[in-house]
């Protein structure tokens, strides 16, 4: 199989519902290389995602000046410079990443208040709205199975599996960004994408 077609980043206008299309894993390299659209693109792909997973996880305690979205914002501008030091080895692994990450800070957070930090413990949940079994099998995928069958898709499927596994946003947000009449009609949608996706990704394991 062919290797997946580059998309260029863009500039994001009204209309568009992701900077690129691209696997996480081809951001972060760009990104490394100093690349600033790539670095956007990340941004825009983790930071939603991200705060609404730990909306709520910074003790009150541990707040002071700094709220759980300011948090994770530093975390994840902490990361993307520190890029060299994260290797993804499967799909979900940026997202489990930022998360560890994220945890880490506000343990650190806690300690600064407190001699006997409350325990946080990291969900093993990569989506919180109705994962399927089938997503949940996406995001364990090694990245070059992965990649070479995203790249055998057509452009809206590609755009709603990465925006779906890769930016984890929820069937609302892909029914919002995407210009769907109901997230009903988006789940049904990111469902025929991905059943497509793992159609490619059976066929290369067997060949």
């Amino acid at each position: 199989m062919n290797p997946p077609r580059k998309v260029e980043s863009k500039p994001v206008a009204s209309h568009d519902a992701l900077i690129s299309d691209e696997p996480t894993i081809e951001l972060v390299l760009r990104a490394r290389e100093g690349d600033r659209l790539a670095v956007e693109a990340l941004l825009q792909r983790c930071l939603p995602g991200l705060r609404r997973w730990a909306h709520g996880r910074l003790p009150a305690a541990a707040r002071g000046s700094l709220d759980t979205s300011d948090l994770v914002q530093e975390t994840v501008l902490h990361v993307l410079r520190r890029l060299d030091h994260f290797e993804p080895r499967h799909v979900g692994a940026m997202q489990a990443y930022l998360r560890q990450s994220v945890i880490n800070r506000i343990r650190d957070e806690v300690r600064k208040v407190s001699r006997r930090p409350m325990p946080v413990d990291l969900p093993v949940d990569l989506v919180s709205d109705r994962t399927s079994p089938l997503e949940v099998a996406v995001q364990a995928e090694a990245y070059q199975q992965y990649r070479e069958a995203l790249g055998g898709l057509g452009v809206r499927d590609r755009e709603l599996v990465v925006a779906r596994i890769e930016a984890q946003w929820s069937v609302a947000e892909i029914a919002k960004r995407f210009e769907m009449s109901t997230p009903d009609a988006a789940r049904m949608a990111v469902g025929r994408a991905i059943k497509r996706l793992t159609t490619k990704l059976h066929g290369k394991k067997e060949s």
